[in-house]
This record gives C-alpha cells, sequence and structure tokens, in this order.
C-alpha cells in the first residue's frame, strides 16, 4: 500500500515538468515575441497573488525570509536563468546543462541534509544524462560562454531550492498551496522590475496572448508548482530533481505532435533513457537516510 502511494505521488509530481515542456509551444505559438521574461512574471505573480490571497496564512518573520530565499532560488532567478539561458543557447544546449541538476541535488543533499549517495543514483545521473543529450543536442549546437554560465547559475539555483525546499519543510499550518503561492509571490515580484526595464510592457495583447499567459499562471505555476512542492515534501530529493527530466520529453514530444516537428531515432532512444533513469533513481535504497533525518529538522525550524 505504501508503494502505490509513492508511485501516485511520483506520478502526481512528474505532471509538473510534463506541463512545464509545454511552455515552449506556448510561448512560440500564443504569446508576444521577444517578450519571454515579461510571460515568466505573468506566470509567477497573478498566481502567487491568488494563492496567497485565498490560502489567508500568513508566515512569521523568520519564515518570510525563507520563503523570499525560496522564490527567490526556485522562481525569480531560475526563470530569468532559463529564460536567458534558451536565448543564448541554440539547438537544446541549455537543456543539456541543465540536466546535471540531478547530481547537483545528490551533492546538495549530501552535504546539507545528510543524505547517503549511492551508486545506482550516480548511474541514474549518467544515464540521464546521456539520455537528454540524444533527445535535445543536434550537430548545429553552438557554445555560448555567458550562456553556459548562466545555465550553470540556473541548475545550481533550482537545486538548491529543491533540497532546502525539502529541509526547512513549510510553516506550521500553511497548505502546500499557500505554501506554493508565496514562492511564486516572492519570485514573480522579483522578476517584474527585470522584465519591464528590459522588455517594458506590450502595447496591445490578442486574445490568443491572453489565453496563452492564463494557461501559463493557471496549469504551469498553480497546478504544476502546487504538485512540485507536493512531491519536494513527500518524496526523496533526488527522485524528484530526475522528474525534471521530463519537461525535455514532454518538449519533444509536443513539438512532434502539435508543431509537427520530426523525431529521430536518437531522440527516441533518449527519452527511453530518460524513463531508464527516473525508474533507477525512483529506486527505494534511495535518500533513506535523508527521510529519517529531516523529521527533527522541518519540525524546529518550524516553531520559530
Amino acid at each position: 500500500m505504501k508503494d502505490l502511494h509513492q508511485i501516485k505521488t511520483i506520478v502526481l509530481t512528474a505532471f509538473a515538468p510534463i506541463v512545464w515542456g509545454s511552455t515552449y509551444i506556448v510561448t512560440t505559438e500564443l504569446l508576444p515575441a521577444e517578450s519571454p521574461l515579461l510571460a515568466a512574471t505573468i506566470r509567477a505573480l497573478p498566481a502567487g497573488l491568488l494563492l496567497v490571497f485565498f490560502g489567508k496564512a500568513l508566515p512569521s518573520s523568520a519564515w518570510l525570509a525563507r520563503l523570499g530565499v525560496l522564490g527567490f532560488l526556485n522562481i525569480g532567478l531560475f526563470f530569468y536563468c532559463l529564460f536567458f539561458a534558451a536565448t543564448y543557447l541554440p539547438g537544446g544546449m541549455a537543456a543539456m546543462v541543465m540536466s546535471i541538476q540531478p547530481v547537483v541535488v545528490i551533492l546538495l543533499s549530501w552535504w546539507l541534509l545528510g543524505a547517503k549517495v549511492s551508486a545506482i543514483q550516480l548511474m541514474a545521473s549518467v544515464v540521464g544524462i546521456f539520455g537528454i543529450a540524444l533527445l535535445v543536442l543536434n550537430s548545429a549546437a553552438k557554445l555560448d560562454l555567458e550562456g553556459l554560465i548562466v545555465a550553470s547559475v540556473g541548475t545550481l539555483s533550482m537545486a538548491s531550492g529543491v533540497v532546502l525546499t525539502k529541509k526547512w519543510g513549510r510553516p506550521t499550518g500553511m497548505s502546500v498551496l499557500n505554501f506554493t503561492g508565496w514562492q511564486l509571490l516572492f519570485g514573480g515580484l522579483m522578476l517584474l522590475p527585470v522584465a519591464i526595464w528590459l522588455e517594458g510592457v506590450p502595447h496591445q495583447l490578442t486574445l490568443m496572448n491572453s489565453l496563452g499567459y492564463l494557461y501559463l499562471s493557471v496549469i504551469g505555476a498553480v497546478v504544476g508548482y502546487f504538485l512540485w512542492f507536493r512531491g519536494i515534501d513527500q518524496l526523496p530529493t533526488t527522485t524528484v530533481s530526475f522528474l525534471g527530466f521530463l519537461s525535455s520529453v514532454s518538449a519533444c514530444i509536443l513539438g512532434y505532435i502539435v508543431l509537427d516537428q520530426h523525431l529521430s531515432v536518437f531522440q527516441l532512444l533518449g527519452a527511453l533513457l530518460v524513463l531508464v533513469s527516473i525508474v533507477l533513481a525512483s529506486q527505494r535504497s534511495s535518500d533513506k537516510s535523508t527521510l529519517s533525518n529531516q523529521t527533527p529538522t522541518i519540525r524546529s525550524l518550524e516553531g520559530n
């Protein structure tokens, strides 16, 4: 019964990166061109305001600082690095660089959570990174030093956010939905001035633009991040980080279905390897010490 519950949690958590994989299609087909940061802001800020307003759970002053840090790492800085890297690293190189996130999560979990590093986790990391390489890279991929640095910062940001979310837990009496809202709110507020400064405000929005923004905010942010943070709350950190690989798989499959893009044999093999890496990382041997070591840490923080 416990295994069935874990499988259900993994499937629900996997829905988040699968939804995020649709961001590319929504952005290119429905949103105004050359406004990625504005899209990221609209994706986060309205959803955060809505969830915080209806959640009606106010964190303590100590937790406000922690939520600000988590909002910065999981939303604000990560979104900025993601869109910047996608602009300057063509050919799926951004996805390739960010595919090292599980390795970073494994190391941070060992350092901050006392989790054991197993051979199967390292093997799953290698398999997953190789799968992403087959899935997204092509002969036209070019290296841009600035883009590589920003993509690496984004990887470290998201990995740190995942591990700290696991380490700190949630404030007492705050639901996962409200917890999600506070992070989206802080992240959106951080993105807003940067987006306006770099991109300005669009002069006109069509119905399709509005529908695209609505999808990103409701499905991509509210639903996606609720399931993501719920997964972090209930699953080992390494398992959650490997599920992030599904974003690239989803993007390729949706490109094939919606945009009539071609899928090569190598891409299909890459997708299969990604799934294999997730199965390997989800083995029961992974992160047992993480779960046992974290409960007192979370409880002690909640008392502040």
